[in-house]
């Protein structure tokens, strides 16, 4: 049985940060997934593939992974430098603006 283990990475839809502060141990897909030839949904036999456990620290899902015996890649999370203005939101609608302000 093999799994991985990750930190989620921020929705491209969104700049918060929600679900992605604990580290996830994803299992890998062990057969190959299938078209249902009635409805057309893609599925597979492996029922592991579904299961997603959360974990607070890489540690604690290093060390679950041990003890069941699992066989465990460990991803790095790509951090991202805060993208801050020095005059922020407010800067926008400044009265003391040097230029126009346009789209």
């Amino acid at each position: 049985m093999r799994a991985r283990i990750y930190k989620p990475a921020r929705t491209a839809m969104s700049s918060g940060t929600a679900r992605t502060r604990n580290w996830v141990l994803e299992f890998v897909n062990e057969t190959p997934r299938e078209i249902d030839p009635l409805t057309g949904w893609t599925g597979s036999r492996d029922t592991q593939a579904q299961v997603r456990l959360r974990f607070e620290t890489r540690e604690e899902a290093e060390d679950y992974a041990r003890d069941h015996g699992i066989d465990v890649i460990v991803l790095r999370p790509h951090r991202r430098k805060a993208n801050l203005r020095p005059g922020g939101y407010g800067e926008n609608f400044a009265t003391n603006r040097r230029g126009s302000w346009t789209h």
